[in-house]
């Protein structure tokens, strides 16, 4: 195991916060293998580069010598996390958050060690809660205390709804914490008030040590503006196809390189520092480094033979004015919309982002763009289609 001061370097890289370090450091100094936690509601299928940010952090733990729980929040999925939001959530149906859940632990151990890593749900526990137990959580933490909660605090002014399930949303996560006996917690930054509620009832059900809290910065998506996120459409899923992945990273902000670099990639520091310097006196190119930290992250979720064909692919794409030499034909039946087609031929997953690719100017049909969202195909012959600036198709009507 590494010296209490190699490990602090390496924990606080990238990190925004540590509540507090003085007990990191404690910790830390005890020898013992730490249980680090970090919990994740499966309330979408796909994981993103986003969730990565704390499952790094989480390898890097492991690679310390210390112990993951990954906590899937089966339980806490239902509630929905109040977290940034200004409107009570609707609640998911127990078959949905079992069907996200079910790939979540496949994801994850493309970065995790298994052997180091317990995955665990927290309905285990608080299915089991009597009455009793669930208002004794209750009466561990006062309204005053959650109305601190700028979430609550500017629902409440503006006269909007805040349900007293809600309430109990940070109790159940601070709850886990209180069940799994964590040693530290990570979290994003918007997390904070619920990472804090571990450590508070920690110690309100009288274990020795609370919770150490590190917060990890939200990771901008591809738009280089709002924070990663599906709904956004600017996100890299994990299970995106490798060339998907590699022409995204491609296309992000120069400036946004750094901290992908620094977030999300396993180079050390001072070899990323190194590579900034050389970008900025002009010895490197931007897209050069671009192109090494696409095919690291490729790599990591599929293979290094995929990382190096999705760069051939991306070069032989740009190289014939973005329009790949090996395009899939797609057969069609005269009188087909556009929408209707995009989805048929994999192009799109559904005719919602049909129609929000259509109105963003993200389709073109025999390189010319689309807008018509009534668009119809009713004469024969081939018709190159693309969907955004790496998807391609040829409809072939007869």
């Amino acid at each position: 195991m590494k010296s209490v001061e190699e490990q602090l370097a390496i924990i606080k890289r990238g990190a925004t916060e540590i509540i507090s370090e003085p007990e990191l450091i404690d910790k830390l100094k005890s020898g013992r293998p730490l249980r680090i936690k970090a919990g994740f509601d499966p309330t979408a299928k796909d994981l993103h580069l986003g969730h990565t940010v704390l499952i790094n952090k989480l390898r890097q733990f492991q690679l310390l010598g210390h112990e993951v729980l990954f906590l899937i929040g089966d339980f806490t999925a239902g509630i929905g996390d109040p977290t940034g939001v200004s409107e009570t959530r609707k609640m998911l149906s127990s078959e949905q958050i079992k069907e996200n859940a079910k790939t979540y632990a496949d994801q994850v151990f493309k970065i995790l060690d298994k052997a180091q890593t317990t995955v665990c749900y927290n309905s285990e526990w608080l299915n089991k809660m009597s009455i009793i137990q669930f208002a004794e959580l209750g009466a561990k933490q006062t309204v005053a205390r959650m109305m601190e909660r700028d979430d609550f605090k500017n629902r409440f002014k503006n006269g909007q709804d805040i349900s007293i399930l809600e309430f109990y949303y940070p109790l159940m996560q601070g709850y886990d914490s209180v069940v799994l006996k964590a040693d530290i917690e990570i979290g994003g930054t918007d997390q904070k008030f619920n990472l804090l509620m571990g450590r508070t009832l920690q110690r309100r059900y009288g274990q020795a040590e609370a919770q150490v809290v590190l917060t990890m910065p939200l990771l901008e998506g591809t738009d280089g503006i709002r924070k990663m996120s599906k709904s956004y459409g600017n996100y890299i899923a994990i299970q995106d196809l490798p060339a998907e992945i590699f022409g995204k990273i491609l296309s992000i902000p120069d400036a946004l390189m750094w901290r992908y670099f620094e977030l999300l990639s396993f180079r050390p520091m001072a070899e990323i520092e190194s590579m900034q310097r050389d970008v900025k006196s002009g010895a490197l190119h931007p897209k050069t480094a671009k192109v090494l930290l696409a095919k690291e992250i490729v790599s990591r979720f599929h293979t290094v033979d995929a990382a190096d064909n999705a760069e051939r692919e991306f070069n032989e794409v740009f190289a014939n004015k973005g329009i790949p030499d090996d395009i899939a034909e797609f057969p069609l039946a005269l009188g087909t919309g556009l929408l209707e087609a995009l989805v048929s031929a994999g192009l799109t997953t559904s005719n919602g982002e049909g129609r929000r690719l259509l109105i963003q100017g993200g389709i073109k049909v025999n390189q010319e763009k689309v807008t018509d969202l009534q668009y119809i195909f009713n004469s024969a012959g081939e018709f190159l289609v693309q969907a955004g600036k790496r998807k391609f198709i040829k409809l072939v009507l007869a």
